[in-house]
């Protein structure tokens, strides 16, 4: 007898609904879709006091909720850790594929489904009835939000599937994964429009048989293939291992004596993914800023320069490399052990910088041959200390649970504000670059600075506050 896929999705969306409610208390998530529909409300209203074009506001928003179904896909690469049990003292329900009558695919499958009907639920209904200024203050019929839902879901649904089909190619062959993903992209950047029309997306050019067909086919199909292909366990079963600690901690020396920075990036390192994953990450969000950056023009009538902008989002991006790196740890698992969280959090700064900063001005370099030098070396100055300023903001509001307490509201909008505060006005620099080069980068250089700084005594503080409040028992 195995457990029916209904009964599945029924237990984890409870299991999901109340884990996060009784972390944060009922009202406090339930205000997270009431923040992010007022968040995409006033985003909606500025766009239309600029007099933007609403059709490719509406081709932006689907880019952007196709990347962030891309991410969350990566939960493959999370599951795959579950069911061989490496998420240290946390266990899914993934890994009870080993004691339960039910297949391991049946149920990352269904943790899948979940994760979109969750979003859907959690961000993009919020997100569309956040589109409603559009239809006040420009000529976005209401008529058109329910399919406006049905559209983001959908292509929501089509990143999540994408993303674990090539984590299930990749666990097959490294170079077909690389060679189907750059010939997708090959094909989006040579044709979209004909590419697009086979995805949700296409319903918005006309509800046909066809579009209806593809726009629920190509989902499933790509789910069927990330499901076929995944493989769980790839591990030989040797019971002995390379003493991969030992030698790097003696390579770091005197900057890692306790060994607690060779524990994080080992911890990122030995996960599904590898460190190929914070590479990943920081290339999805190039990639969509330069497709947006290259369509903007058609939207408004301003054009950010390059170089601040990709700064300031790849900044931003940087704070899934900490989620990465705080993967495996909570506040607890330290106290067992003679070491300070202070110590913890420095080791955590020290990897962050080690696998986040590469990454991003890898990704800068390349921005500066797609869109030339300009004002990419003003983006490459501020970079790092922006990305110093997310790590801070983020260890002091959240310590090591970047994800869940990221999803407590008051978190959640004390986050937002924050980085508001700091990335609006570079991308206002951004955008009236022209007026003033000169004195605009050197302000903008100058305030990132300032904002760097901050972050570090934020962090600063992040150790002695989570400390203190583990040993008082406040969760």
């Amino acid at each position: 007898m195995s457990l029916s896929t209904r009964y599945l999705l029924r237990i984890m969306a409870v299991e999901e609904f109340r884990l996060h409610g009784r972390l944060f208390g009922g009202r406090r998530f339930a205000l997270f879709p009431v923040f992010v529909a007022l968040v995409a409300a006033g985003t909606a209203a500025f766009f239309a006091l600029a007099d933007a074009d609403t059709d490719l506001l509406v081709s932006g928003l689907h880019l952007v909720v196709a990347a962030l179904g891309l991410q969350v896909g990566t939960v493959g690469l999370v599951g795959r850790d579950a069911l061989e049990d490496l998420l240290g003292e946390t266990t899914l329900l993934l890994f009870s594929a080993r004691t339960l009558p039910v297949s391991a695919k049946k149920l990352l499958v269904a943790f899948l489904v979940k994760d979109v009907g969750y979003y859907a639920v959690l961000f993009l209904l919020p997100l569309t009835v956040g589109l409603v200024p559009l239809v006040v203050m420009a000529d976005l019929p209401a008529s058109r939000l329910p399919l406006l839902f049905l559209t983001t879901s959908g292509m929501f649904a089509v990143g999540v599937a994408a993303s674990f089909a090539l984590v299930g190619i990749h666990t097959r062959s490294r170079t077909a994964a690389l060679a189907i993903a750059l010939g997708t992209v090959a094909a989006l950047v040579v044709d979209s429009g004909r590419v697009l029309v086979f995805t949700p997306y296409g319903l918005l050019s006309g509800i046909r048989p066809l579009t209806v067909v593809a726009s629920l086919a190509l989902p499933l199909c790509l789910g069927v293939v990330g499901a076929a292909l995944f493989e769980f366990d790839r591990r030989t079963p040797s019971r002995t291992a390379v003493d991969r600690f030992r030698a790097l901690h003696a390579k770091l020396g005197g900057v890692d004596e306790q060994g607690l920075l060779a524990k994080s990036l080992l911890d990122v390192a030995r996960s599904s993914g590898g460190l190929w994953k914070v590479v990943f990450s920081q290339g999805l969000v190039f990639a969509v800023l330069a497709v947006l950056l290259a369509y903007l023009p058609d939207v408004v009538p301003v054009r950010p320069e390059p170089g601040l902008t990709i700064a300031a989002v790849l900044a931003l991006g940087s704070f899934t490399t900490y989620n990465w790196l705080c993967q495996f740890d909570d506040t607890a698992f330290y106290l067992r052990f003679p070491v300070s969280l202070p110590a913890v959090f420095r080791a955590k700064l020290l990897g962050f910088c080690l696998l986040a900063l590469p990454a991003g001005f890898a990704f800068l370099a390349l921005g500066s041959v797609v869109f030339g030098t300009g004002t990419m070396l003003v983006g490459i100055a501020v970079f790092a200390p922006l990305c110093l300023y997310i790590f801070g903001i983020t260890t002091y509001l959240a310590g090591l649970d970047p994800t869940e307490l990221l999803f407590d509201t008051p978190v959640f909008v004390g986050f937002t504000l924050a980085n508001m505060v700091v990335l609006i006005p570079l991308i206002i620099a951004a955008i009236a670059f022209q007026l003033a080069p000169t004195r605009l980068a050197l302000g903008s250089v100058g305030y990132a600075a300032v904002a760097g700084l901050v972050g570090l005594a934020l962090y600063r503080r992040a150790g002695p506050r989570w400390e203190k409040k583990a040993l008082a028992g406040d969760d």
